[in-house]
């Protein structure tokens, strides 16, 4: 029998339960077994050790901000990347979700300014150019400063459509434009590349007008 038809035939003991495991079987990855695990887990624990977590995730929601420059999850206006002095801000390492900016962090062979797009043009998905965060990158290389971009997407169908058109709207403006390396796999997610073959791949970027996608 199917796991999502054993789930609907589940019987449990409580409607708050039932409730429970049904919310976190909402989150990414977490079947309704995995989601029963977590939630009887959680009534092992203290009162306060509940109500903890509960606050934290509330808390998050409702008071997390995102950067106005790079569109970070910050704490503040400003991210701490986009507040430190001693980041190379002539340099933007364009991504396309926080996850990514953490992963080239850990490597620690990037020291420039970031630029989260939320996203990557994906028309089978409905998502194109304006839903995602490519206005704000072009007003940053508009308003000056910058000597060069850093297209850190995944090489992926859709990362490579929308370094192409990230390409044609910063074609007019006098900067270098390069991509990571080929030692990202093609079809790889940015975010599961190992620290040592992403930090290679961004210190071995290459021209974005002689990269090829291999046929």
């Amino acid at each position: 029998m199917p796991a999502i038809i054993r789930a609907m035939n589940e019987q449990y003991p409580s409607k708050l339960l039932e409730k429970a495991v049904n919310e976190f079987s909402k989150l990414p990855g977490i079947g309704h077994r995995t989601a029963l695990r977590l939630v009887l887990h959680l009534l092992k624990q203290d009162t306060e050790a509940v109500r903890q977590f509960g606050e934290s995730i509330i808390r998050l929601k409702e008071e997390v901000k995102y950067c106005q420059v790079c569109h970070n999850i910050s704490d503040t206006e400003l991210c701490d990347l986009c507040a430190n002095p001693d980041r190379d801000r002539t340099t933007i390492c364009v991504v396309e979700n926080i996850r990514n900016v953490m992963s080239i962090e850990d490597t620690g062979q990037f020291h420039g300014l970031y630029h989260v797009l939320g996203g990557v043009i994906s028309p089978m998905d409905g998502v194109g150019p304006g839903d995602i965060e490519l206005a704000s990158l072009v007003d940053r290389v508009a308003a000056g400063g910058i000597s060069e971009v850093i297209l850190a997407l995944s090489p992926t169908m859709e990362g490579d459509t929308t370094n192409f058109y990230i390409s044609r709207r910063l074609a007019p403006f006098d900067i270098k434009l390069t991509v990571l390396a080929r030692g990202v796999n093609i079809g790889d997610e940015l975010e599961y590349t190992d620290e040592i073959t992403l930090g290679r791949s961004i210190v071995n970027r290459v021209n974005f007008n002689s990269y090829q996608t291999p046929k």
